[in-house]
């Protein structure tokens, strides 16, 4: 069976949904639609419910816990999420916090629906992007977004001030803590310290193998709204985001389980936002 396998008996299959949704998030908010894509493909294999097996990372950009709740706090009520990001809180401590458990529980598995996950990580690489461009006085290309997300946007921000300054050195030494747990990114096989330039430009190779590995499979509608599909084939609209929602809640009513009204108000959520 193909690794895009059909979700309904119309067969809409999850690739293209993906790659839509993926698509879609990258119109709406300017970011790369190269890179999320390339992310997607590294952190999931392109996997809307892939789950981490050693933490809480779950959906196509194995969000953690916290990092969700920090991203639907910050911009859900742009997409009709208001019912999610007015349920969150932050502590002293800076943790996040819903106080409902099962309403905590619908606003995690949002991750696994892939037009909010595609969004919700382009608008976190939106952010991390304006972060590193004032620090860097450069644009922050697709490589520079990836290592924000391995770094932490202020890790990435020290990362990239020295390389950019002095590509030729070693990076060990100024992240001693990365490098203890990823000796393969920090060291190569001879335990010779990797140099800044080493480090991005393997990065940068990375995200374009997780491109490249898609080979034709990839589908999806450009941000001019024309269609990467050969001639004849249909590509996943806004609508047909509605309609698959929707049925999946239908059958839900019918197996006795009543969805509750916040998850309910996901099936106009994509017809509100990214069909715009």
């Amino acid at each position: 069976m193909s690794a895009f396998a059909d979700i309904t008996a119309t067969g809409t299959s999850t690739g293209n949904r993906v790659t839509n949704a993926i698509a879609m998030a990258s119109r709406r908010t300017g970011v790369d639609f190269a890179y999320l894509l390339g992310q997607a493909k590294i952190e999931s294999s392109m996997n809307p419910t892939a789950r981490a097996t050693t933490s809480s990372a779950t959906g196509l950009y194995q969000f953690i816990d916290q990092s969700w709740l920090a991203v639907i706090d910050q911009h859900g009520s742009e997409y009709g999420l208001g019912w999610a990001s007015d349920a969150i809180s932050q502590g002293s401590n800076g943790r996040y916090h819903v106080s409902d458990p099962e309403l905590r529980q619908q606003i995690l598995d949002l991750r696994k629906h892939p037009e909010t996950a595609s969004v919700m990580a382009a608008e976190h690489a939106a952010d991390n992007k304006s972060y590193l461009e004032k620090r860097l006085g450069r644009e922050a290309e697709p490589v520079d977004l990836y290592l924000a997300h391995f770094l932490g946007v202020g890790g990435a921000s020290k990362f990239l001030s020295v390389h950019d300054r002095a590509p030729g050195a070693t990076a060990a030494s100024l992240f001693p803590s990365a490098a203890r747990a990823n000796r393969s990114i920090f060291y190569d096989r001879a335990g010779n310290a990797r140099s800044f330039a080493d480090i991005r430009d393997r990065f940068a190779s990375k995200l374009q193998k997780g491109v490249d590995s898609l080979g034709g499979d990839v589908q999806y509608a450009d941000a001019s709204g024309a269609s990467g599909l050969p001639s004849g084939a249909r590509t996943v609209q806004p609508a047909d985001y509605v309609r698959i929602e929707t049925q999946r809640l239908s059958e839900q009513v019918d197996v006795g389980i009543r969805p509750q009204p916040q998850t309910a108000r996901l099936a106009y959520l994509m017809l509100a936002t990214l069909g715009r």
